[in-house]
């Protein structure tokens, strides 16, 4: 059963984000701020929702809740200030975006960088802990997911449509054999090491 506030504050927002792990498209977060006395059966961290479910509930949290924002951080500045920047600042992006501002913030996992001074506390496994988390993860994911959706048409042979960038051996053998593209992250190990023989 998901709690639904962590702190005493009167507007508390959830964030997280999702795609971390993936050798192509952004990384994308979702912040947001559920209403007083908020209910939905079926909530979850996203991770353990099947996408059907997933889809069920995007309208609904974005129908229901006091505000909600997405952002999405791009490849070139993944690669330039690094992932684990990115996945904070695309949450700090989407905290901003907010009205009204949170006067607390709880955010899965567990690093995090103040941002407007708003009190904060990071939470390991908080989307499987706390509602506002739980609809961030499930809005971060589909967001994403219809973004790797869009490009996939531009980019049909490496399927993102189905793997959504997460380095699948079917990914893996598309990048070997198509090279990369503007929506990869070169910052990665795209490829595992080939090993080379002295012969």
């Amino acid at each position: 059963m998901l709690a639904f506030k962590f702190s005493e504050y009167t507007i508390e927002c959830g964030t997280d984000e999702a795609g971390r792990g993936c050798l192509a498209g952004p990384v994308t977060a979702a912040a947001i701020i559920l209403p007083e006395g908020f209910t939905l059966e079926l909530l979850n961290d996203s991770k353990q929702l099947t996408e059907k479910i997933r889809e069920k509930l995007k309208p609904i949290l974005e129908d229901k809740a006091v505000s909600f924002s997405i952002t999405h951080i791009e490849p070139k500045i993944i690669d330039e200030i690094n992932i684990l920047n990115s996945s904070i600042k695309a949450m700090q992006d989407s905290i901003v975006k907010l009205n009204p501002i949170p006067n607390y913030i709880i955010v899965d996992g567990n690093r995090f960088k103040p941002i407007n001074n708003i009190p904060f506390s990071t939470i390991i496994k908080g989307d499987s802990k706390f509602m506002s988390i739980a609809a961030a993860s499930v809005l971060a994911k589909t967001y994403r997911d219809d973004y790797m959706n869009k490009i996939h048409e531009e980019f049909p042979m490496y399927n993102w449509k189905k793997n959504k960038g997460y380095p699948t051996i079917e990914h893996r053998e598309a990048i070997r054999k198509y090279g990369t593209t503007k929506y990869h992250r070169m910052s990665f190990r795209l490829l595992p090491e080939q090993l080379k023989l002295d012969l």
